[in-house]
């Protein structure tokens, strides 16, 4: 492999368009670019029709009605929506919810504006590092948890810097028998594990196209529209779109381009998760092959609690971010992508138990469609390289002025 050929192993912040989804999506900007709102002639008909069996194509992969899915910007609006529009709507039923800290930032902010709002967050803690199950958040430390005027759970189906795949359906059943409503931040997990809204039997689920191989800026809420009928305040008015959830004129080639890369994602999805996970340990094995002091943050790779393509280590006495431009023809990051500009460590990896420097010394890899044994050795080389580096550098004597 030519050392100037990039290698792109950040599969969790974003994915690349796949050309089949980008052939299905191009006809819906120039030939059929109706309005989907637009009911009066053939242009706003087609948009229509072209929404319609996207809508019923998601709907049938997560295991939903086309009627209970609403598209969104992306995972982030989905995320506010049901947690602000739920607590809107359920206020006069109680104003506590309960989440974990582990949760992503489009989860969390919006849980510090409705504390802001009066009402109650409960933030749970995971399993700590250093267990086969860290970053898990058990069924009986939600139960514990849950007051008289609980009106929401929220949990992530899978975390996007650890892979920590969380006990959803147990915990949904909880709330089902509570009578509480229970949302999932799924965006890491729809079309990469196999996901039922129905099987899980959750209220809610946000997901996102930019994260399975499909356009940014187009996602959807699951919505249940029975046992319960889910209430929603809207966040954005104008039109009534969406049921009213979410006004605004539809990106029919984003929704043509999230119902395809679903599609895609689910005919090889046995098999592109036994090769990502193949892949993954093979990216670990290597690191430690050549490398001391290299930690696996999170659950453990083969106890079916971790994302296929997710890779987490600590390499001790290393900045993550030096390491990375160390590393400038591999691209993987030091955290989630929508935090990356702020210097603190990584919120999910000191809930785990480490160090900020420990933290700081930590790179998420996300392996994907894309990737081969031949980058994957190719990476391995390239950062024990770097990582001897920088060891070596820190440990020179450091001359100060008038020394």
């Amino acid at each position: 492999m030519s050392h100037n050929e990039p290698i792109y192993m950040d599969h969790h912040a974003m994915t690349p368009v796949d050309p089949r989804v980008l052939d299905a999506m191009l006809p819906y900007f120039c030939e059929r670019f109706g309005n989907a709102a637009s009911t009066t002639h053939g242009f706003g008909h087609m948009a229509a029709s072209a929404v319609k069996a996207a809508r019923e194509s998601i709907a049938e992969a997560v295991g939903a009605r086309a009627g209970e899915i609403v598209f969104t910007s992306g995972a982030t609006e989905s995320n506010n929506l049901a947690l602000l529009g739920a607590a809107a709507s359920y206020r006069d039923a109680g104003k506590h919810i309960v989440s974990v800290v582990t949760e992503h930032s489009a989860v969390l902010d919006p849980l510090k504006q409705l504390a802001k709002r009066g009402y109650l967050v409960s933030l749970l803690p995971v399993t700590a590092a250093g267990s086969d199950n860290a970053g898990i958040v058990t069924v009986d430390q939600v139960a514990g948890a849950l007051r008289r005027d609980t009106i929401l759970v929220t949990v992530m189906a899978a975390n996007n810097e650890i892979g920590t795949i969380q006990p959803i359906a147990a915990i949904a059943r909880l709330c089902k028998e509570r009578e509480i409503l229970f949302h999932t931040d799924a965006t890491q997990a729809v079309g990469r594990i196999p996901v039922d809204v129905g099987a899980w039997d959750v209220d809610m689920m946000s997901f996102s196209a930019h994260k399975m191989y499909g356009p940014k800026g187009v996602g959807a809420l699951f919505v249940r529209r029975r046992k319960p009928f889910v209430r929603l305040e809207p966040l954005i008015f104008g039109g009534g779109h969406e049921r009213g959830f979410r006004s605004g004129t539809l990106n029919v080639p984003g929704i043509v381009g999230m119902a395809r890369a679903l599609e895609l994602c689910r005919e090889d999805m046995e098999e592109e998760a036994e090769r990502l996970g193949t892949l993954r340990n093979r990216l670990y094995e290597g690191l430690l092959s050549r490398l001391d002091g290299v930690h696996l943050n999170g659950p453990a790779l083969d106890n079916g609690r971790r994302l296929p393509g997710n890779l987490n280590v600590n390499f001790e006495g290393i900045d993550g971010e030096s390491l990375l431009l160390s590393t400038r023809n591999l691209a993987a990051s030091s955290g989630s992508a929508c935090t990356s500009a702020h210097p603190e460590p990584s919120h999910v990896l000191r809930s785990l138990g480490l160090t900020d420097e420990a933290a700081r010394g930590s790179i998420r890899f996300g392996l994907g469609r894309g990737n081969t044994e031949a980058q994957v050795d190719y990476a391995v080389e390239a950062i024990a390289d770097a990582v001897r580096r920088l060891r070596k550098m820190s440990s020179l004597p450091v001359l100060r002025p008038g020394a």
